[in-house]
């Protein structure tokens, strides 16, 4: 049964490892340390998990990318993201995964193109929303995580778009 993926929770990659699962009865290995989780969902994206006789609820929301969720425990929230091939190939050039040198603004999946807020010169703040994506009758508001000045827009509202299409390059 051994599945294993690589995760990123916060500034730390960790490899977590299904061991096995009997029922609601689940084994994972996080990094070297095993761990026997009696773990039920309770509802979508929900869960209870006992561990060493202390109860834990879990609730993931997806975020943006599929590979990305906000983990709320009772008292804290953790950004947790699913370390893929390409984002460990981007690891391995120094890129990181949320980097904060982004150049080029993209979705990760196929759309269209509702609005641009900014124009070509614009000096935005971090956190501005650069473009609206519509993509699987939802919209994504596309956000720049650094202080940035627009440089380049290489589409228009209504343009359909292919996942990871450079759009807006800021710098």
């Amino acid at each position: 049964m051994n599945k294993t993926l690589d995760i990123k929770i916060g500034d730390r990659i960790a490899t977590l490892e299904l061991v096995s699962q009997v029922g609601h009865i689940v084994e994972v290995k996080v990094d070297d340390k095993l761990y026997t989780l009696d773990m039920i969902q309770v509802e979508k994206g929900a869960y209870s998990i006992i561990l060493d006789k202390i109860s834990y609820n879990l609730e993931l929301l997806q975020k943006e990318s599929a590979k990305q969720f906000e983990v709320h425990t009772y008292n804290q929230i953790f950004d947790v993201e699913v370390i893929d091939a390409e984002a460990k190939y981007m690891l391995n050039r120094g890129a990181g995964i949320e980097d904060k040198g982004e150049r080029s603004i993209s979705s990760p999946m196929p759309g269209k193109v509702i609005e641009i807020p900014v124009k070509i010169g614009d000096k935005i703040k971090e956190g501005t929303t650069v473009i609206i994506i519509e993509a699987m009758k939802m919209q994504s508001e596309y956000k720049v995580k650094a202080d940035r000045v627009v440089t380049d827009i290489l589409v228009k509202e209504g343009d359909a778009i292919d996942s990871k299409q450079p759009l807006i390059i800021v710098e």
